[in-house]
């Protein structure tokens, strides 16, 4: 695979340093900085958020399903707020007044038995309570995090990362307690699936844009990621793709917030 970046001639740096100085200047004037948190609170619960700057990756797997290829080369060319950790059972509560899940076990499990038209419905009361403007990620916004600058396929020490079938005793487990990835994030792999805003279409990797790819949340199903605790290795990895319909509801799915500014 070749690599991202390729050495340029001394002429051809100019405008690399005169675009680091402009990030440079735009970082001192208030912009976030990589890995920079927020917490919002939320009627007694709450969030935090994780920022993620923008960049470029090899979105896909050579080694996946056929959905998965073909590797492509995906900029993304603004950063963009994520979850620290997937919704919780709390935080569904403090915005809907309920809690769908089935595993019912604490304030901090991750909420579930959600659909991607639930989500919506949530995120709409979310920002009418935080006057933000919260939504899903972006399937290669999700992805991109996930990764956190690795290319690998299966990560090297999934027991350390992620719950799943050898490790989770068939339940959700409190978000967090997984050692984050490089970019700060919990549980992108494994406790439960998390929905992306795209439309699954199995064959969008070999007609989607370099840039800022979404593919239209229309069509039977939309896309959720990264595996969950029922699930083993061979599904709990950065480019597994999966397909659900909008209303599909089960213990093994749930959610994670993002957001283009806060």
């Amino acid at each position: 695979m070749p690599a991202l970046k390729k050495r340029l001639p001394l002429a051809a740096t100019w405008p690399l340093v005169a675009w680091g100085l402009c990030c440079f200047c735009a970082c001192r004037a208030g912009s976030p900085a990589a890995g920079e948190s927020r917490r919002i609170r939320v009627q007694g619960s709450g969030l935090e958020m994780v920022y993620v700057q923008s960049g470029e990756f090899f979105m896909g797997s050579e080694r996946g399903w056929t959905d998965e290829k073909p590797v492509r080369r995906v900029v993304l060319s603004h950063g963009f707020w994520l979850g620290r950790t997937e919704v919780t059972q709390g935080l569904w509560k403090a915005v809907m007044g309920g809690n769908p899940a089935h595993f019912r076990k604490g304030d901090d499990y991750p909420v579930e038995q959600v659909g991607w038209n639930d989500c919506q419905e949530f995120i709409r009361n979310l920002n009418r309570l935080t006057e933000k403007a919260f939504r899903l990620p972006s399937e290669a916004e999700w992805e991109y995090a996930c990764r956190a600058g690795s290319q690998d396929d299966f990560p090297a020490d999934l027991d350390a990362c992620a719950w799943y079938d050898l490790n989770s005793a068939q339940s959700t487990h409190t978000v967090g307690r997984k050692r984050p990835n490089a970019f700060g994030l919990h549980d992108m792999l494994g406790n439960v699936w998390e929905w992306c805003a795209d439309g699954y279409d199995p064959h969008f990797y070999s007609r989607s844009p370099l840039e800022d790819p979404v593919a239209p949340a229309a069509g039977l199903h939309r896309v959720d990621r990264g595996g969950a605790w029922g699930y083993g290795a061979d599904i709990v990895r950065p480019s597994r793709r999966d397909g659900s319909g909008p209303d599909y509801r089960i213990n093994l799915l749930g959610l994670r917030l993002a957001a283009s500014r806060l």
